[in-house]
């Protein structure tokens, strides 16, 4: 495993982040706790010291299981969780006050709530779940901030950037109150790297990539006839003509990177490890071998610049989240 430094923190990350959406429960089937504990430990085995999660997340479920097994590692975890917006709404709309999405007393019970779940102390990047720069100027998340530093309950802030709308964080990063933006960039979304990659490279601001295999696209395992539960969050994702659409664009992809060696999931987290912007990669791993070939894909290291020029050719503009 190799390590970037996380913005202006002292951090050093792994490149390969754990991202703890799926071991929530609530929005995606068939996970099991065991399985998602074991994958969890096998993470941390293989360098793994940065792990991402949220207070949605299953209600604090994923929270809970995270913090169970950092405090049974000896070595340092870096963790990150998020406050959810008090309105429950994705994304964030810049017609909304903040005070309806993030008011002081909500920022700091949202934390408090959290550090219960991790029973931890303090929690190492706390981010805002949402975000709009309409509310880079409002005075309420500033106060909150710096509360909740002074009392040591948090070390550093970031932002979660809303779906395919990097620049909507774009004069938040200039504030230098943040240290981190985590933001969807893979193959199919390069959007990143026309404005907000540039911006955090010049102001030390950290970049978490997260969806970086497209929420199972770029995992070679959706097909036209792939099923998922009711009620899954990939249901409706994938819903209608969509994958189709993304069977077609995998194919494309796979016949131009015949000659690479790897599987396309380690490619495209090559893919995000080689923007020089990017500090650590986040998928999901809710399973033992995902972990490993995820660690696999750090150890081989960035993509040439053939083949980075190959894949810009992939990028595609849409929006599955509307």
């Amino acid at each position: 495993m190799h390590y970037r430094k996380l913005g202006t923190t002292e951090a050093e990350v792994s490149e390969i982040g754990y991202g703890a959406w799926g071991i929530g429960g609530n929005q995606w089937q068939g996970g099991k706790d065991d399985e998602s504990l074991k994958a969890l430990r096998r993470s941390f085995e293989l360098g793994v010291n940065f792990v991402d999660t949220a207070l949605a997340y299953g209600d604090g479920h994923s929270e809970r299981l995270v913090g169970d097994v950092v405090r049974k590692t000896f070595h340092r975890i870096y963790v990150a969780t998020k406050i959810p917006p008090r309105n429950k709404v994705w994304p964030a709309s810049p017609s909304t006050p903040i005070s309806e999405v993030f008011p002081y007393d909500h920022i700091i019970h949202a934390t408090e709530e959290s550090l219960r779940n991790l029973k931890v102390e303090q929690i190492y990047l706390q981010q805002f779940h949402v975000w709009t720069d309409a509310w880079t100027d409002t005075d309420e998340w500033r106060r909150a901030i710096e509360d909740l530093r002074a009392s040591g309950k948090v070390r550093y802030f970031g932002v979660s950037v809303s779906e395919h709308d990097p620049n909507s964080a774009l004069e938040v990063v200039k504030t230098g109150l943040i240290s981190s933006v985590q933001v969807i960039y893979n193959i199919f979304d390069q959007s990143a790297e026309k404005n907000l990659f540039p911006l955090c490279q010049k102001n030390k601001v950290g970049v978490l990539a997260r969806v970086p295999l497209d929420e199972g696209g770029l995992t070679e395992t959706i097909t036209e006839d792939t099923q998922f539960a009711p009620g899954e969050f990939r249901e409706s994702y994938f819903r209608g003509d969509r994958k189709r659409q993304v069977v077609e664009h995998v194919d494309a992809l796979k016949r131009d990177l015949q000659s690479l060696p790897g599987s396309l999931p380690e490619i495209a987290l090559r893919f995000c490890l080689s923007h020089p912007a990017v500090t650590s990669v986040v998928p999901g791993m809710r399973r033992v071998a995902t972990v490993e070939s995820s660690c696999r894909a750090a150890s081989a290291g960035k993509l040439d610049a053939e083949t980075l020029a190959v894949l810009k050719r992939h990028a595609w503009d849409r929006n599955f989240y509307e």
